[in-house]
Parts: C-alpha cells; sequence; structure tokens
C-alpha cells in the first residue's frame, strides 16, 4: 500500500507537466491556425473572471462599464475587429441583472422599476411582437437586429431604477458622460488636425468618404459610427453641461462644465452635421419652456435667438468649413434635404394601403442585409421618425410619436415639481437633452444609435425617479451644490 502511495506521488509532478507541455503546444497550434485570435481569447477570460465576480459583488460596476463602454466599442470594432463589440453591451446588463437578482448581501428594492416608463417600454415590444404578423413579411432577422433597441430599453431602465438609483449615481452618471463625451472631443480634434488612427482611416478609405470628406473637409467622427452621431451627440452633452454650468452648484463645478459646453459646442461643428445645430435649439427651447428660472431663460434665449440670426442673416465666418456646413442647415433649398422629400412622397405612395408598413427591419441597414431586393430597402429612410412611419405604419407611428410625447409631458412635469434645486437643474439637463435627441431624430436615426440612445434610457430612469430623490434630498436636507 506504501508503495503505491509513494508511486502516485512521484508520477503526480510528472503527470502535471507532461499536461502543461500538451496545454502548451494545443495553444501554440491553435495560434498557428487561428493568429493572435487565440492568445487574445485566454487572456480576456482571465480578465473577464474577476470582473463578473466584481458585479456579483456590486452590480453597479457592471452598469458603470456598460455606459462606459457604449462610447468606445466602435472604436475596438475599428482598430481590432474580429469580435461582436455590439452585443458585448446585452452581456454586460445581463451580468448586471444576474448580480443584482442573485446578490447575497443586498436586496435591492425592484418597486420602481415597474414604473410607468418601464410599462411603456412593454406596451412598445407588444407592439413590436404583433409586428411579426405584419403580411408585408418582413425578414425575421432583421425583425431580431431592430428590436434589440426596445429590449435594451427594458434591460436597463428597470436596472436601473433598481440599483442605479441614489442622488450620488446620478451624479456619477452626469460625470461619467461628460467625461466620456470629452475624450470623444478630443479624438475628433485630433482626427481634424492630426490624422487618423490606422482602423479609421481604413473605414473612410473603404465608404466613409462618401459622407465624410465634405468640399475637401475631413468630418469628424471620433469614436461613434459616423459623424452624425458625434455631432448629435456632442451637441446633446453640450445641452447637459450648459444647464448645470448656470446651476446652484460650487463656483468650480460651474466653471468645469461652461468649459466642457465649449469643448462640445466645438466637437459638434468640426462634425460637420447640420442636423446637431437643431439639436442645440430644440434643448434650450425645452430649458426654457421648464425653467421656473428668470435668468436662464433671459440667457438661454438670447443664446437662440443670436445664434439663429448669425447662421441665417449673416454670412461671417464663410471661410471656415465647420461655420459653413452648419448655415446651410437652414437654407430652404437645399438639395440633400429636397432628396429626403422625394423619398418621402415615394414611401407616401407606398405606405398608402399599408397602414401597419413594411414591417420592422425592412427598410434602412436591415433592410439592405436582411431584405435585400425589395422595395423599401432601396430608399433611405434619412430619419428615425421615417423609418418608424415606414415600419409599424401610421398606426404604430401615431402610437410611437404619443408614448414619445407622453414621456416628454411626464417628464416636464416631474422637473415643474421638483423643490431641491440642484437636482432639478440636474433633470432639466437630462430632460433637455433627450427631448432635443427625439425631436432632431426627424432628420437622422440619432436617437436609436450609440451612445445617444443609452443616455436615452438611463436619463428616463432618473427623471422618473426624480420624486423620490426629491424626497431623500428633503429628508436628508442635501445642500443644493451636493
Amino acid at each position: 500500500m506504501r508503495q503505491l502511495v509513494i508511486s502516485s506521488e512521484k508520477k503526480s509532478p510528472a503527470f502535471a507537466l507532461l499536461l502543461v507541455v500538451m496545454a502548451a503546444v494545443g495553444f501554440g497550434w491553435l495560434t498557428a491556425q487561428f493568429g493572435l485570435l487565440v492568445p487574445g481569447i485566454m487572456l480576456s477570460i482571465l480578465l473577464l473572471l474577476p470582473f463578473v465576480y466584481a458585479i456579483f459583488t456590486e452590480p453597479k460596476v457592471g452598469i458603470i462599464t456598460f455606459i462606459a463602454y457604449c462610447f468606445v466599442f466602435n472604436l475596438f470594432a475599428r482598430e481590432i475587429g474580429h469580435f461582436p463589440y455590439l452585443y458585448v453591451i446585452e452581456g454586460l446588463l445581463l451580468l448586471s441583472w444576474l448580480g443584482a437578482i442573485f446578490h447575497t448581501n443586498r436586496k435591492f428594492d425592484w418597486s420602481f422599476a415597474g414604473n410607468e416608463i418601464t410599462v411603456i417600454g412593454a406596451i412598445w415590444m407588444f407592439i413590436n411582437i404583433l409586428e411579426l404578423l405584419n403580411p408585408a413579411g418582413s425578414s425575421v432577422l432583421g425583425w431580431m437586429v431592430d428590436i434589440r433597441y426596445t429590449l435594451l430599453w427594458l434591460l436597463t431602465v428597470p436596472l436601473c431604477m433598481a440599483v442605479f438609483n441614489k442622488h450620488k449615481d446620478l451624479n456619477t452618471f452626469l460625470i461619467l458622460i461628460t467625461a466620456m463625451s470629452l475624450l470623444a472631443t478630443i479624438n475628433g480634434v485630433k482626427q481634424i488636425k492630426l490624422g487618423l488612427f490606422p482602423g479609421e482611416q481604413q473605414w473612410l478609405d473603404s465608404y466613409g468618404y462618401v459622407t465624410h470628406l465634405i468640399w475637401g473637409q475631413l468630418r469628424a467622427f471620433s469614436f461613434y459610427p459616423d459623424a452624425s452621431q458625434f455631432g448629435a451627440s456632442q451637441a446633446h452633452l453640450f445641452i447637459i453641461a450648459f444647464v448645470l454650468a448656470l446651476g446652484p452648484f460650487k463656483l468650480w463645478k460651474r466653471a468645469l462644465c461652461a468649459l466642457a459646453a465649449l469643448a462640445f459646442l466645438y466637437g459638434e461643428s468640426i462634425s460637420g452635421t447640420r442636423g446637431a445645430v437643431f439639436t442645440l435649439f430644440v434643448g434650450i427651447a425645452v430649458v426654457l419652456f421648464i425653467n421656473k428660472n428668470i435668468k436662464i431663460t433671459i440667457i438661454s434665449f438670447f443664446i437662440v435667438i443670436a445664434g439663429f440670426c448669425f447662421l441665417k442673416y449673416t454670412s461671417i465666418g464663410e471661410s471656415h468649413f465647420e461655420i459653413r456646413r452648419m448655415r446651410s442647415a437652414i437654407k430652404p433649398n437645399d438639395d440633400s434635404f429636397n432628396a429626403r422629400l422625394i423619398n418621402q412622397a415615394k414611401l407616401t405612395e407606398y405606405l398608402r394601403t399599408r397602414p401597419f408598413g413594411g414591417g420592422v427591419g425592412a427598410i434602412g441597414y436591415t433592410g439592405v442585409t436582411y431584405n435585400s431586393g425589395t422595395y423599401l430597402a432601396t430608399i433611405p429612410p434619412d430619419s428615425y421618425w421615417v423609418k418608424i412611419w415606414v415600419e409599424y405604419g401610421i398606426v404604430g407611428f401615431v402610437i410611437w410619436i404619443s408614448l414619445m410625447m407622453y414621456i416628454i409631458g411626464k417628464s416636464c412635469g416631474i422637473v415643474w415639481n421638483t423643490k431641491d434645486k440642484g437636482l432639478r437643474y440636474k433633470l432639466t439637463a437630462l430632460t433637455a437633452g433627450f427631448t432635443s435627441i427625439i425631436i432632431v431624430s426627424y432628420g437622422n436615426e440619432t436617437m436609436n444609435m450609440f451612445p445617444s440612445s443609452m443616455i436615452i434610457y438611463v436619463s428616463w430612469a432618473f427623471i422618473f425617479l426624480g420624486p423620490k430623490l426629491d424626497k431623500e434630498a428633503a429628508s436628508q436636507q442635501l445642500p443644493a451644490h451636493a
């Protein structure tokens, strides 16, 4: 018996060494066959395990990572590739849900997760499911791609309302989206002044040049899918930073917000995105509408009027590409605008006998990819509003616009009734920001792209948590500058 034990002890190190050698040979062969993808996957697994543990220990880690990742995943896709980076977003949210549900040390309050904003998302999801029965017969694969944005609504909003729902979490969200947007601004300036990263240059050379080289000038797109999304997001963050700069906060915080707002305004200008100009005007108009502060009303009104008159009635700065591009947004005889009207006339005729539309995924990217050869796939929607109208028909569009208008109206009501001044300014910034993106999505598919869609969903969660946060601020007597 003792001899068997000794024999086993002698064989164990040799057996372990054999396994190590075999594993090394196996990994070497896989690396030779598939390149650096294999060691990359192994390194990712080694990093992923402690990250997953961190999420299950504190689910907010997953939410914060999700917020930051929505800004930069396009950079990974362009510069590294070979991986479906877009779907990491759902993975982060699902891990955060699992971490919250199976958290062993703390029970989260899920009562707020059933808020009306979640119910509205569920209603829109139900309508999307009914669209599977649409007689137009759109591809199910296209439906699955387009449905993910409604799914993200249902994954993001209730999770944030249950887990990421404190005043300090709101501050974290505002700081994080401002910091990530400033990073995007810096990269946009780098693209214009110093040049592109290799992946960005390859994207531009392959097909991006069609829309991103105007009059011989590059339109900055930073980390985002294109310049339109970059410009709209920069304008969105300008609205948020602008409102916070006027709030009842410490002077140094207001100064930083003002500097950030100026940076975002410059980032919007170098994107050459004309629709983003209307993001600025709409956002400031919302601030005028919902804010009770006469000082902010006067300043905002002056900025809107001065900006419009500068673009409409002067030729100052016409030699600069950025100003010339923005000025073209308000020209009545713009070729791009006229082309959109022609396309909408064609779609009007097509939808005359189709009150429920052509089916989810029938037009735009999903139409070209999954419904190629169909009539709708040959016409660009050029607008998220038009896309909703085409895919869901006039019936679905009326429902969708009614839901959006309810969310906007309810958000304004929450802001009006918020007593804590600091909180009211923060909710005003978020409400003006998301409303501007919804409205200007008439011109582009902005609200359905990242990071804008993520910012909208998290903003909804905090706005509809406003009454709860307001009561907490009153009970704890938080100072307005907190």
